[in-house]
């Protein structure tokens, strides 16, 4: 199986590409490079490659010789890994061709505080490994160049050694894992377009095309990357990236590094990216946990926030991430996820004549002329009560009203009963039109839901757009309750040539 594939699975945030200008000098030398490359390079790496570790193609099934490679634990404490608490274990995935994947366990009953396990620095790969030289590494994140891709290239190049890298154990136990998450389910960012169809009506399906775009962009900035990383052009002086290795594999191995890659907290910015073996995607996220990998010392290490039996999955925070990140990022949603939202914009409409008056008062009260409101899972009703002073505001069109309103020290905008209906009934048929995007209710997703064979993307979308409806749900039932809480349901709403836009 190709690189490509070994890495499938914001924490990672998703950092945006540079855009790098050369010195004519190093712009001359580096294109003398590139020439004499093309005319020594003899063979393109594609995912027929020798160098793969695993077939790809068909079903992962281990080789006569498989058997007997040394395991990821047992490379680990070869190298310097001291006894620990857990052990790798097998989680069989249904209705997926591919082996199981492994998940870290606890070896023995552990209490809250005990460290589970402390991997040496020297297991870690961070960007001052990759780039061998702290300075430029910091040169390049200060430069907004992606950590992501720097993460990613180097283990692409490593993988082409095979067995005679000293990650090679590592590459093969991410392989296995093929970038799923617990719930055995890749990133969207590797489905297919039919697959991500089973989006559809949700924001999230743009924001993963967006993000693959992206994603192209870093792609095109590897050769830039691989000419500064000192280490690289050492070891591969005519390799250049995009040569070797085509747009799909380096997708695929952007998208496991973002779900593998942990944030490290009171480090250099060198090492604030890291990969850790026996962290995700071997340990499963939750949001309301509150164990962290922590950098101590010369290691990395995890004390655990909980109880555990011998044989429990060992389980991390994942940080306050809303399910749409923890679908983009790790291929999973969390049921039960506080920080789970929506986003709703609204804009103040530039036709109005008074829409610098407008936006000069929004500002006066911490809000923008094109602001975002994240609405909550579980306080919907707080939300919307956050959104309609703005969308008040919007909605004045005398302009002695709008004098008294720039005259007073607070987000009061004088309320007509017919302005409050307007408002309102703008809201009630925003979310109703979000609903309606949906190519399925509510009641038709649950029930989806109940089918044991159901694919498991489509499962896991499923439970993304039914979690996010519920929230439109109960935005629409708190818009009504407001509504129906007005004193006069006689009158009509007042007219609104210059309502805020909601999108």
């Amino acid at each position: 199986m190709e690189l490509s594939r070994l890495f499938l699975s914001d924490t990672c945030f998703f950092s945006p590409p540079i855009r790098y200008s050369h010195s004519p000098a190093l712009s001359t030398f580096f294109a003398v490079n590139l020439r004499i490359n093309r005319l020594r390079r003899r063979t393109f790496y594609s995912a027929s490659n020798n160098d793969t570790l695993i077939a790809g193609g068909g079903p992962a099934v281990a080789g006569a010789g498989e058997k007997h490679e040394e395991d990821l634990k047992s490379w680990m404490h070869k190298h310097g890994l001291s006894p620990c608490k857990v052990v790798l274990k097998d989680k069989p995935c249904h209705n997926d061709p591919h082996k199981p994947i492994h998940y870290v366990a606890a070896s023995q009953d552990l209490q809250v505080g005990d460290v589970a396990f402390s991997v040496p620095n020297s297991l870690v790969v961070t960007l001052e490994r990759v780039l061998g030289n702290e300075t430029v590494a910091e040169l390049l994140t200060t430069n907004k160049l992606s950590e992501l891709a720097c993460l990613a290239l180097y283990l692409m190049y490593e993988k082409k050694q095979g067995k005679k890298s000293f990650w090679y154990p590592y590459i093969r136990e991410l392989d296995r894992q093929r970038g799923r998450g617990q719930l055995s389910v890749e990133s969207p960012l590797l489905w297919s377009k039919s697959e991500l169809d089973y989006l559809s009506g949700s924001p999230i399906k743009d924001e993963v095309i967006e993000r693959v775009e992206a994603i192209r962009k870093e792609y095109n900035e590897l050769d830039t990357v691989w000419f500064m990383a000192g280490s690289l052009f050492q070891q591969y002086p005519y390799d250049i990236p995009t040569e070797a290795f085509s747009f799909e594999i380096f997708k695929q191995a952007f998208a496991a590094i973002q779900s593998c890659v942990v944030h490290l907290q009171k480090v250099s910015l060198a090492r604030r990216f890291a990969l850790v073996p026996l962290g995700p995607p071997l340990l499963s996220y939750q949001s309301n946990c509150k164990a962290m990998l922590t950098a101590v010392d010369d290691a990395v290490e995890l004390a655990v926030d909980r109880p555990y039996k011998a044989g429990d999955p060992i389980v991390v925070w994942c940080g306050p991430q809303p399910n749409s990140k923890l679908l983009i990022n790790y291929g999973f949603v969390d049921e039960n996820n506080s920080n789970d939202r929506l986003i709703v914009e609204a804009a103040l409409d530039t036709e109005d004549p008074q829409y610098q008056d407008k936006r000069i008062v929004a500002q006066r009260n911490g809000k923008l002329s094109v602001q975002v409101f994240r609405v909550y899972s579980g306080k919907e009703r707080e939300g919307l009560l956050d959104m309609l002073p703005y969308l008040r505001l919007g909605y004045v069109s005398d302009p002695s009203e709008m004098q008294s309103v720039i005259s007073s020290q607070g987000p009061v905008c004088p309320v007509s009963p017919c302005m409050e209906r307007a408002v309102l009934d703008q809201l009630a048929d925003y979310f109703k039109t979000r609903l309606a995007g949906y190519p399925t209710t509510l009641a038709e997703d649950e029930s989806m839901l109940t089918d044991g064979n159901l694919n498991p993307k489509k499962r896991v979308a499923t439970q993304f757009v039914r979690l996010e409806k519920k929230m439109l749900h109960a935005c629409l039932h708190a818009t009504t309750d407001f509504i129906n809480q007005l004193p006069d349901h006689s009158i009509s709403p007042c007219p609104a040539p210059y309502a805020p836009l909601l999108k």
